[in-house]
């Protein structure tokens, strides 16, 4: 009877303590909500029903710019194929184009071209093609419409043996900058196993045509602090994964920025997890005073939460960045004032262009997203070979049923 009588006191105690626990909770949460001062126009534009009780969702919309417009809202349309030599070709690997420049009258494009099909990582590494990026050289192409276009041949080979660069060249992106061009690219030396650290080169010329002059040592290398766990070749083994950019340094781009040269890249981290948001991948900075470096990692790296291929404009004394594919902040486009801290402009559905050449003539200052009116893309015609498309979008203000008045 004692232990029973015990037991009834302990149940009764622990029941006394979780309902005082629930009631501090929810008195805490109340007060939290009171805290908080709503006008009566946020209350209207959010719909809040009451402005002292308030959920979490209507505690993180509170904190949004309440100024939110359609500036930055753009819905992008289906790709479309291009003519002339860019056009699919089977048995060809044409992707990831650079940015459009003009010269002379005609747009200039420059990208990864390899041939034959894929082997993956499993026959022999020394002959095979592990992806379809293995094994290119750079190419270009130009056009007067930016429809039709014309191959006119290798600009920056891979590199002799022993080079860092003699596996592959490729994701390469020009900037245009006081008279001279300049070509950023990702390399890969021989053997090009799945632990390979891949870098990123630079050539530069004083003619879109070239000839290409490339740099002796790569312009950016991974980060040094990871560590491998045993030898077998598995990227997902580490003992410690080490800085965002650990394993990889891709998809490079700089923009001369504050009389200083930003180069934006993709890192891809040793161990990459996988997270709410999908592959654990960011995007970092590096800085210089002259395009040819050296650059300088910045010490507030990673710079995104997400991203895959970079895709950056100048805009309004700062810099804009679609962020598409890979993390929790996938498909948005956000904007730093000062280049480095960016802040999430507004959410895109579909994005249906990835690997995107933005078209530089535009006029980067009409608004914010003028830049994405239409440029190149590349599409997976199939695992083995990829073409580069045509991409269009629009700036999306309204949303109307057919006949509706969208008139305020």
């Amino acid at each position: 009877m004692k232990n029973r009588f015990k037991l009834l006191v302990i149940i009764v105690g622990i029941s006394i303590v979780s309902c005082q626990e629930k009631v501090k909770k929810e008195e805490n949460v109340k007060k939290e909500s009171n805290d908080i001062e709503i006008t009566d126009k946020q209350q209207d534009f959010l719909g809040i029903t009451h402005k002292d009780k308030l959920s979490a969702a209507s505690k993180r919309a509170l904190k949004w710019d309440q100024n939110l417009g359609n500036e930055w809202f753009i819905e992008f349309s289906a790709l479309q194929p291009l003519r002339g030599d860019l056009a699919y070709e089977e048995g060809v690997v044409r992707r990831d184009p650079s940015a459009m420049i003009k010269h002379d009258g005609k747009y200039y494009v420059w990208y990864s071209k390899s041939v034959g099909p894929t082997q993956g990582f499993a026959g022999d590494i020394e002959k095979d093609k592990v992806f379809p990026w293995d094994r290119c050289d750079i190419w270009y192409a130009t056009s007067e419409d930016g429809w039709t276009w014309k191959e006119e041949g290798l600009a920056v080979p891979r590199g002799e043996k022993g080079s860092y660069d003699d596996r592959s060249v490729f994701t390469v992106e020009i900037m245009e900058n006081d008279g001279m061009y300049y070509l950023c690219y990702q390399t890969v030396k021989s053997p090009y196993v799945v632990r390979v650290k891949n870098q990123i080169g630079l050539a530069w010329s004083n003619s879109p045509d070239g000839p290409w002059t490339k740099s002796e040592e790569p312009i950016l290398s991974p980060a040094d602090n990871g560590i491998w766990k045993g030898t077998e070749q598995n990227r997902f083994l580490v003992e410690k994964k080490g800085d965002f950019d650990s394993h990889k340094v891709h998809d490079p781009c700089i923009i001369p920025y504050k009389e200083k040269f930003y180069l934006y890249y993709k890192g891809e981290q040793m161990g990459e997890a996988i997270t709410f948001g999908g592959r654990q991948i960011r995007h970092g900075v590096a800085i210089a005073d002259n395009p040819k470096g050296p650059y300088i990692k910045s010490e507030y790296n990673p710079i995104s939460n997400s991203g895959h291929e970079i895709c950056v404009w100048p805009y309004n004394d700062g810099i804009a960045s679609l962020i598409t594919t890979d993390g929790p902040e996938k498909n948005t486009i956000q904007w730093a004032p000062d280049g480095i801290n960016f802040e999430i402009m507004s959410v895109i559905p579909g994005v249906t262009a990835h690997a995107i050449g933005l078209n530089r003539t535009a006029d980067i200052e009409k608004e914010p997203t003028e830049i994405l009116r239409w440029g190149l893309s590349h599409i997976y015609n199939s695992y083995d070979y990829q073409s580069i498309m045509r991409f269009e979008s629009h700036r999306k203000t309204t949303h109307a049923a057919k006949g509706e008045s969208t008139k305020k």
